[in-house]
């Protein structure tokens, strides 16, 4: 896949900012870290999310583990719809990841919160970027 674009960019980067204004230690968000999640047939895999946030610093690595994330973050980029959406939110469930937020590059630049119930994402607000930046990050349990 080639590189992110600009507006994909920046929506990472807005979203960094305000976990890190909203009091998110810096030492727990990253951009573009490779995470180990339980591959196909009991394997190991791995993905590259746009943004993650853990409950605590970690070491560094090539591959973190995902005993820590609280959420992952991807932004939709064209090309990538299926995979974001269906694939990746399948193996971030898997993961046992918390909370997976995806953001679409529409107008709105949409914002669907899901939130792990059982083994599966559960979607519990969808919503315009804007909105979620006028929030306090603590308001989505990431504290």
């Amino acid at each position: 896949m080639p590189p992110p674009g600009y507006t994909h960019a920046i929506i990472a980067t807005r979203l960094m900012v305000w976990l890190a204004q909203g009091g998110v230690p810096a030492e727990r968000i990253a951009q573009a870290v490779g995470l180990r999640i339980p591959g196909r047939h009991g394997g190991v895999g791995g993905r590259i999310p746009d943004l993650v946030v853990w409950s605590k610093a970690q070491e560094d690595g090539v591959w973190l583990p995902v005993s820590d994330v609280l959420l992952v973050v991807e932004i939709v980029s064209p090309g990538s719809e299926g995979i974001d959406t269906v694939t990746k939110r399948g193996e971030y469930a898997t993961a046992g990841i918390p909370q997976y937020w995806v953001v679409d590059q529409d107008p709105a630049q949409t914002v669907t919160l899901y939130h792990l119930d059982g083994d599966q994402y559960v979607v519990r607000a969808t919503m315009p970027l804007a909105w979620v930046l006028n929030a306090v990050p603590a308001e989505y349990d990431l504290g």
